[in-house]
């Protein structure tokens, strides 16, 4: 019995033992594995950017504002704010750079005021230093050979070749020497002062110091007066548009701009842009749209504002194209419907010697041309293009390029261009 006792005793002390250990392990389980405590910081007063090594330092708390030291536009600006801001300039071809009064009004937020051109009045004189390429080959070439001690037939063939090359054309080239021949012989003893006197005289004589090279832009009782630009592909037909713009504004004219040629993309942005800068209204229509439609309406804008002059800019034709040619001709024959064409001013690249008489030619047969606008005259060694246009064509050169600036568009005086041509 006493064994029996003793047994149950041990059963239940191992039950309870087994008991326990169970508990405690359980126990275990449940509880989290020590960790050290977080350290927790407060975020910094004014935001940092990160720094490293020597450039790290304590944040430093910087004085906020206060709303009633924060100051508020008055009210009547920020209503004239909408009216001020500029409206956004169409993409064109590239131009020149923006001036000093653009940039601090475009920083200002205010549109740039309308530019003032430079008067047109004694242009080609303060212009006269662009020639000097032109002066070095015909005018003092001439001089230096008309200076020799004998003028023997020798040197009377290199003046002939003098002129040739400098593009006077072969008529008036013989012309020029026959008359220089009979007047150095009955002249006699010849200085410096006597042969550039002489040779002034012929040339602004061969050039045509009577035409009439007023380029026809005065309203009239029809309306304002019309002029049609043309011209081939790359002569600057578009930039001569626009700088003839400034010559006619700087004039006092009021002018409204035709942007015509729907053919070239950037064309009617460019005319746009050079329409703004002197306040002139440009009448555009969609690319590829119809040039006579756009030409007519451009006309009767300028009509209904009372313009005195409407400039259209015409498409870039190529010569050995017909049925752009004829479009031409279409152009001008709708532009009529309103009143006459004032003005046709061909628009030729000086360089192009006698590939840019060939152009005249054909352009002459589709339109009746009025006048010559001869571009990058001042790049050029043959300034005797002037009197071989004018004698094929039978019309005066009335406008000069002679420069990439705005104001480099010159109303053309034979005077002023043969004083350029052979110097002081």
């Amino acid at each position: 019995m006493e064994y029996v006792i003793l047994a149950v005793v041990i059963a239940v002390v191992a039950v309870g033992a087994i008991a326990g250990l169970v508990v405690s392990g359980r126990r275990r389980q449940q509880l989290p594995p020590k960790s050290q405590a977080p350290v927790i910081t407060a975020p910094p007063t004014t935001p940092q950017e990160p720094q490293i090594g020597e450039e790290a330092a304590p944040p430093t708390e910087e004085r906020r504002r206060t709303v009633e030291e924060v100051q508020l536009p008055e009210t009547e600006a920020l209503a004239e704010a909408p009216a001020e801001a500029p409206t956004a300039a169409p993409t064109a071809a590239p131009t020149a750079a923006p001036t000093e009064v653009e940039v601090e009004a475009a920083e200002a937020g205010t549109a740039p005021a309308v530019e003032v051109p430079e008067p047109t009045a004694g242009r080609l004189v303060r212009l006269r230093s662009r020639l000097s390429r032109s002066q070095n080959s015909l005018g003092k070439g001439l001089l230096s050979l008309l200076s020799r001690e004998h003028l023997d037939e020798d040197t009377w063939e290199e003046i002939e070749e003098t002129l040739l090359t400098a593009d006077v054309g072969v008529t008036p080239t013989q012309e020029l020497v026959e008359r220089l021949r009979t007047r150095v012989k009955v002249l006699g003893t010849r200085t410096p002062d006597d042969l550039r006197a002489l040779l002034r005289e012929e040339l602004v004589e061969l050039i045509g110091k009577d035409a009439d090279r007023t380029v026809r832009s005065t309203k009239h009782a029809e309306g304002p007066a019309v002029v049609l630009v043309v011209g081939v592909n790359g002569v600057g037909k578009t930039t001569t548009t626009g700088k003839l713009a400034r010559v006619l504004v700087a004039d006092g004219r009021k002018v409204v701009l035709g942007a015509a040629d729907t053919f070239r993309a950037a064309a009617a942005d460019q005319l746009q842009t050079w329409g703004e800068r002197v306040g002139a209204r440009t009448v555009r229509g969609p690319e590829g749209g119809d040039p006579a439609s756009i030409a007519f309406d451009a006309v009767k804008e300028g009509i209904a504002e009372g313009a005195d002059t409407v400039l259209v800019d015409t498409a870039g034709r190529l010569h050995t194209k017909t049925g752009l040619m004829d479009e031409l001709g279409k152009v001008k024959r709708v532009v009529e419907k309103h009143g006459p064409v004032d003005e046709v001013l061909l628009v030729l690249d000086a360089t192009t010697g006698q590939n840019g008489l060939i152009q005249a030619r054909v352009f002459a047969e589709v339109v009746d041309i009025t006048g010559i606008v001869l571009t990058k005259l001042d790049g050029t060694a043959k300034g005797g293009i002037v009197v071989a246009v004018q004698r094929e064509l039978g019309v005066p050169v009335k406008l000069v390029g002679l420069g990439e600036g705005a104001d480099d568009l010159a109303p053309f005086e034979p005077g002023a261009f043969v004083d350029a041509l052979i110097g002081d």
